[in-house]
């Protein structure tokens, strides 16, 4: 069975990808360099909020919403954060990468690298 078909397994995968407590994400998507990282929908210089940052907001909710609050809806955003963080991880480049927009785009998504580097 993959995660697709199991809520248990993307619950999971999902709290495992997101490292991010949901007051330090929203901390985080006030910044500048969180909103200077991702793709906008229209275009680079559409203006308005990133894809990325939007789904960081939708994280911070489905952080903070009760497990059996969860609608099929959120465990299809939760395995497109998955996807998106074992995707861009695989990406990493190398040296440092605490002031990348590669760090700062996964922290957008939910995830700090280096939080997980650390444990």
């Amino acid at each position: 069975m993959s995660s697709r078909d199991d809520p248990d397994q993307t619950y999971r995968e999902f709290t495992e990808a997101v490292n991010m407590k949901p007051g330090e994400l929203s901390k985080w998507l006030e910044t500048d360099e969180s909103k200077q990282v991702g793709w906008h929908k229209g275009g680079r210089s559409g203006g308005g909020e990133s894809v990325g940052h939007e789904s960081g907001r939708r994280i911070i909710e489905l952080l903070r919403r009760k497990r059996g609050q969860l609608s099929a809806a959120d465990y299809t955003h939760m395995r497109k954060v998955i996807g998106y963080v074992h995707r861009h991880l695989a990406q990493r480049p190398s040296g440092d990468v605490q002031d990348t927009k590669w760090r700062w785009s996964l922290m957008n998504w939910g995830h700090d690298p280096l939080k997980a580097s650390r444990s």
